[in-house]
């Protein structure tokens, strides 16, 4: 089964890659405000910039990113937020998965799943949730990819609704949402999950003016 599940990736893969580049040509680029207009302050959090460096702008390719600390009195632990928006993934610039960036970074997951998460205004996002570790840190991050009013926590699901809206709308852009935040060693991981999750049910309801219904 774990064979069939790879050979049916590539396959998937290469075959997205064929339809983008024959269609390169009909790109749409829809109109989306630049990331770093996402409110600095939110729900009471605070923010500061990050720094991302030209070396990694280079492996993420052409694109709109944001990374972010927000920190809000009284926590003593931060939310870490990265926001990855392509215009267009017809050009080799796609979305990188951090099941693929974290690991390289010396991360291991230990748990995950996916979950519905409803945000502040009541909409339901489809989001992936998880523990990763590094020596004796963890972390408990929240990720989807988010595409024309779709959110989704799958990578393969999201290379498949690459496809079908590129044949449909003739549009590529699409973007990936990446929350973190440390499980500090005097709480549980259900209270650094929660604090997560709060943060980014406030945050979905402003994203569509950076990542474009």
């Amino acid at each position: 089964m774990n064979r069939l599940r790879f050979w049916s990736v590539v396959a998937l893969l290469a075959g997205s890659v064929a339809i983008l580049y024959a269609r390169a040509g009909h790109n749409v680029i829809p109109v989306s405000e630049p990331l770093d207009q996402l409110p600095t302050t939110i729900a009471g959090w605070t923010s500061s910039d990050l720094v991302i460096d030209q070396e990694t702008r280079d492996v993420l390719g052409q694109g709109d990113f944001l990374s972010r600390d927000y920190v809000r009195p009284g926590q003593q632990a931060p939310i870490d937020l990265f926001i990855a928006y392509f215009p267009s993934q017809r050009t080799g610039s796609t979305i990188h998965s951090p099941k693929h960036c974290l690991p390289g970074a010396g991360w291991a997951f230990n748990s995950s799943r996916y979950v519905n998460l409803k945000d502040a205004s009541g909409k339901s996002h489809r989001v992936g949730e998880y523990v990763i570790s590094n020596g004796p840190a963890k972390d408990f991050v929240i990720y989807w990819y988010e595409a024309h009013g779709r959110s989704v926590a799958s990578e393969y699901w999201a290379k498949i609704y690459l496809v079908t809206d590129a044949m449909r709308t003739n549009r590529t852009d699409g973007a990936l949402v990446r929350i973190i935040t440390p499980i500090t060693y005097e709480e549980s991981v259900s209270q650094a999950k929660a604090r997560d999750e709060n943060f980014a049910a406030q945050l979905a309801p402003m994203l569509t003016r950076f990542i474009p219904k």
